[in-house]
């Protein structure tokens, strides 16, 4: 596959991955992008704010659109 073919799938997978997370969470969209590009890099994210953000909604969407589990850490 050519880098041109490689790059139009990569395109196609966050915008489809982007589309299914704002079905659920609204008015977050540079976090969404920052997680998406966290993801598709292979880095890590930690979400930090204060409660009622929908921090833990918008991680849950991000794992049950890509198949993925999903555990919950709370520090407090």
């Amino acid at each position: 596959m050519s880098d041109v073919a490689l790059m139009d799938q990569l395109v196609q997978e966050y915008k489809s991955l982007k589309a299914e997370v704002q079905k659920v969470i609204v008015g977050q969209e540079k976090v969404v992008d920052e997680i998406i590009c966290a993801i598709f890099s292979g880095g890590h994210v930690l979400l930090v704010g204060v409660p009622g953000l929908a921090k833990t909604l918008m991680v849950q969407t991000v794992a049950k659109a890509l198949g993925l589990s999903f555990n919950r850490i709370q520090f407090t």
